[in-house]
């Protein structure tokens, strides 16, 4: 077990590492790394435990050790949870003491808001990964085109449009 715990551990530490503007945007390059490069699961798979971990209450980060679970059972859980959560963390607690000494300087909002773009490009890319992943069929892609729209234009919780989107999986498929 040990051969894939390594490779687990050196996947989920590089994606802590480039986990900015929150855990979404490193969605395409998880999935990429689990689906394409290790061959861990399937695209399907992973859009599953993607939905899964979306649906359970919680950090929306809940697909880390849902993919070490999948992968190598409580041992993959516990290392992909430590390897994706522990270096974000640490360099979190030293970034916000640097930020803090630049609060008054007048670069800092300038560059939060350069960031603001690049995070959102980062989300869509994730969405546009797993909607790929999750419309194998022409139903499929209804469904997905259809509760985005919803969720883009009624203020209806994301939960209420999962709810729907099974529900019309359930009856259709």
């Amino acid at each position: 077990m040990i051969w894939v715990l390594i490779p687990l551990a050196l996947v989920f530490t590089h994606l802590s590492l480039l986990a900015f503007g929150g855990g979404n945007a490193i969605l395409p390059e998880m999935q990429y790394q689990v689906v394409t490069v290790h061959q861990w699961m399937t695209a399907e798979q992973f859009s599953s435990l993607f939905a899964i971990s979306q649906a359970a209450p919680g950090p929306n980060m809940m697909i880390v050790p849902l993919v070490g679970w999948h992968v190598a059972g409580l041992a993959g859980l516990v290392v992909t949870s430590i390897a994706k959560f522990g270096p974000s963390s640490v360099i979190t607690v030293y970034a916000l003491k640097f930020w803090q000494r630049f609060k008054d300087h007048s670069f800092r909002p300038r560059f939060e808001k350069a960031l603001k773009p690049v995070t959102v490009g980062l989300v869509l890319v994730s969405a546009w990964i797993i909607a790929q992943a999750s419309a194998q069929n022409i139903l499929l892609m209804i469904i997905v085109i259809s509760t985005t729209a919803l969720g883009l234009i009624k203020k209806i919780h994301p939960l209420w449009i999962m709810v729907l989107g099974a529900g019309l999986g359930v009856c259709f498929l």
